[in-house]
């Protein structure tokens, strides 16, 4: 299996529009596994377009349970389930996660029972477990370490960015967050770092395209993070790649690739990438790789 990164929705906010960009949800390929972090609306698609058959879902971790991050955790599961899935999948997820596919379940409780009696599918509600987690390592496993950080993205209080790490490589998602210090150090020499990013300049043409006038422009100004300062946390965590995610907005023909990275570009010099749909970067090769290199 290759080892890649892929953005699948590129999109802060979880409204869409004709020709634009998903919300978020991105898939990480690492250690010989499939893991998706955040569902958005969108999400079984772009792992289908990324060509992952969704019946090889394994882990799937959500960050926090704004719907752009996990509106389509239910579907994505059913449709895998309808696509073939009989293997177990984990969830791992803030507190709340397990009422939100409990929820789904109920909901499509008649489809269910359906396809398990019409069909001879095995039981989707025994295939998924669901694992609250909170600050601290998430998982440890044949090598790979998953850690979680609270981040500040108020009101939301159980938001967590995420740590990936395995043979000597570390992944960094910022999660949604206002521009938070503390991520420094947990994505201290990351090999790639993942951050959220809003452009100063399409703030207001956002929150007049949504009609939620200030209000809006209070959460936006209060809870994500400006590009130049997500360049200043890849700057001082001294990271090998930085790559933006969550755009806000992603979808306004005033601000191109061009304005993004001359936003970025007065707090980091390094190597950097503008996220979009579909986007697909190879992960750099393990530390003992490199060695025999």
């Amino acid at each position: 299996m290759s080892e890649r990164l892929v953005i699948l929705g590129s999109k802060g906010g979880p409204a869409i529009r004709p020709g634009g960009p998903s919300p978020t949800s991105s898939l990480l390929e690492i250690a010989s596994r499939r893991i998706v972090i955040d569902c958005g609306l969108g999400v079984s698609r772009g792992l289908v377009e990324a060509g992952m058959a969704l019946s090889e879902l394994d882990l799937i971790l959500i960050t926090h349970l704004h719907s752009d991050h996990v509106l389509e955790l239910g579907p994505l599961l059913h449709t895998a389930w309808t696509a073939g899935l009989k293997r177990p999948v984990r969830v791992f997820g803030p507190v709340g996660t397990k009422a939100v596919w409990d929820g789904f379940c109920a909901s499509l409780n008649y489809d269910i029972t359906l396809r398990i009696d019409d069909e001879g599918r095995p039981d989707i509600r025994e295939l998924v477990t669901i694992t609250e987690f909170g600050a601290g390592v998430v998982l440890e496993e044949d090598g790979l370490t998953i850690e979680a950080l609270r981040v500040e993205h108020p009101p939301v209080i159980e938001c967590y960015g995420l740590r990936f790490s395995h043979q000597g490589r570390v992944i960094v998602f910022s999660s949604d967050t206002a521009c938070f210090p503390p991520l420094v150090d947990f994505a201290r020499n990351a090999d790639i770092l993942v951050h959220e990013a809003m452009h100063p300049g399409g703030v207001d043409r956002l929150v007049a395209r949504t009609g939620n006038g200030a209000r809006l422009k209070a959460h936006l100004l209060a809870s994500h993070t400006m590009a130049a300062d997500a360049g200043r946390i890849a700057t001082d965590a001294g990271v090998g790649h930085l790559v933006l995610h969550h755009l806000v907005p992603a979808d306004d023909p005033e601000i191109t690739e061009i304005h993004w990275t001359e936003q970025v570009r007065t707090s980091w010099d390094g190597q950097l990438t503008i996220g979009r749909d579909g986007l697909d970067l190879p992960l750099p090769g393990s530390k003992h790789q490199r060695k025999i290199a």
